[in-house]
């Protein structure tokens, strides 16, 4: 089973927690025992599991890539501007898969889905969710 996600980004740089979305796109599809990989749309953008009780962290990988990958030196820029951006997702990555164990999540406590936003705000921002396994 697949489903597109969509959300709308508010700032620049942010990451915003998905994990509701990607658990009734599971939960829809029956599966009980599998994988589900999560896939951001976009060449400036990622998907990251990461701590979800304190948003310190959140604003730590933002504030931690503004550091690696700073805005304007970069060859891209002589295009659109935006040339961090790309290597931001390039450097996480668009996608991430977990496992579905008895039909639920198989993330830690501590554990959320993230869309990496690296060039917004934006009204449109789409998330491919892949469902596959056994429904038994």
């Amino acid at each position: 089973m697949q489903r597109i996600i969509t959300i709308i980004t508010d700032r620049h740089n942010g990451l915003y927690d998905i994990t509701q979305k990607v658990e009734a796109v599971v939960a829809a599809s029956g599966v009980k025992t599998g994988m589900v990989n999560v896939y951001a749309r976009g060449a400036t953008a990622a998907i990251m599991i990461q701590e979800n009780w304190d948003n310190s962290v959140q604003t730590d990988v933002v504030n931690l890539l503004a550091k690696l990958i700073p805005a304007g030196v970069w060859l891209h820029d002589a295009q659109d501007g935006n040339g961090d951006a790309h290597l931001k997702a390039g450097l996480v990555g668009a996608s991430e898969t977990i496992p579905v164990i008895d039909g639920k999540l198989g993330l830690s406590t501590w554990q959320n889905i993230f869309f990496c936003e690296f060039d917004g705000p934006r009204q449109s921002r789409q998330i491919a969710v892949t469902v596959s396994g056994e429904c038994k």
